[in-house]
């Protein structure tokens, strides 16, 4: 197939390029590389079916052309840093709702059928129900990357009745792997590596959520997008239980082999818009088939392993 990925540049999105290149599809890469690295797509350029364009989804005019003659779009481009919402309220309407509306008019003039979208679990806000399954609600995001999420998953969800598209959302968990450019596993390496001494962290530490490695979240896609009949297919991606901030913080020091004191801010948040208790129900996409290999707490450790062996942040094990 001919694919176009957006946000192709940033942690899933050059992960995906990769799979989708290795089973034979062609993939137009698209980033304005505002929180993306183009270092992550270095293996992609060595196929011949790859190619990168760096550009904002914001242009209208671009964005049309680009669409042309693909066969189904990956929109994985977003503000990913949720916390940096909370200073510049309009980040996440423009790069975040206005370029997936962008992106799916684009689509509709160009025949365009297939879309697939990475929204998340910030969309729930902070939902009574855990595990919190699909049809949870009423959804009352917390964060300005929730919403405009979840604004999108209503646009996608109306161009695919009105224009007779395919869809499939997927709501993450926390996503954990090699290429991150935030996060609590990343920030903690990166303070860890400043100061080998004490770590500070966000909170109280008792935050706890879902997370999923890399591997088993492209798993879980292609699995939904394979086994679904549906118009519109809506699915949580996660794995089984939860892991604590204050778990991961013990992980990375012990996997950088230090004995840092830790330090905490206070508070049961994060930062304003964390929701701080995550846990999806990801049943629906299980009972297609979809198997994760590593549970919350496996994800996050091999993750923080992943990311110092691969020396993303200039650490070697």
């Amino acid at each position: 197939m001919k694919l176009l990925v957006t946000g192709a540049a940033g942690f899933i999105g050059s992960h995906l390029c990769l799979r989708l290149l290795k089973q034979g599809d062609e993939v137009i890469a698209v980033d304005d590389l505002s929180l993306g690295q183009e270092k992550f797509l270095k293996p992609c350029f060595d196929f011949k079916s790859f190619s990168f364009k760096k550009m904002t989804l914001l242009d209208f005019t671009g964005v049309k052309e680009i669409c042309k003659n693909v066969d189904r779009v990956w929109h994985l481009a977003a503000n990913s840093d949720i916390a940096s919402g909370g200073q510049a309220t309009d980040i996440d309407l423009k790069i975040g709702t206005l370029a997936t509306y962008n992106i799916l008019e684009a689509m509709r003039l160009n025949g365009v059928k297939d879309f697939v979208f990475s929204s998340t679990s910030a969309v729930y806000g902070e939902a009574d129900v855990k595990p919190t399954p699909e049809n949870y609600g009423p959804l009352l995001p917390i964060s300005f990357y929730g919403a405009s999420k979840l604004a999108c998953e209503a646009l996608a969800t109306a161009f695919a009745h009105n224009d007779h598209m395919k869809v499939w959302i997927f709501r993450f968990a926390n996503i954990v792997g090699s290429h991150t450019t935030h996060g609590a596993i990343h920030d903690f390496i990166k303070k860890l590596k400043k100061n080998p001494k004490e770590l500070e962290i966000l909170g109280d530490g008792r935050q706890a959520k879902s997370y999923l490695h890399i591997d088993d979240c492209l798993d879980g896609m292609f699995c939904g997008i394979k086994n679904s009949q549906n118009d519109i297919s809506l699915y949580n991606l996660a794995s089984q239980g939860t892991f604590s901030v204050d778990q991961i913080a013990d992980s990375v020091i012990e996997a950088m082999k230090l004995s840092a004191k830790k330090k905490f801010s206070g508070g049961t948040q994060g930062w304003r818009g964390d929701v701080a208790q995550t846990h999806l129900d990801g049943s629906r996409l299980q009972k297609l088939g979809f198997a994760p290999k590593m549970d919350s707490a496996q994800a996050v450790v091999q993750s923080i392993m992943d990311i110092i062996s691969d020396g993303d942040m200039g650490i070697s094990s």
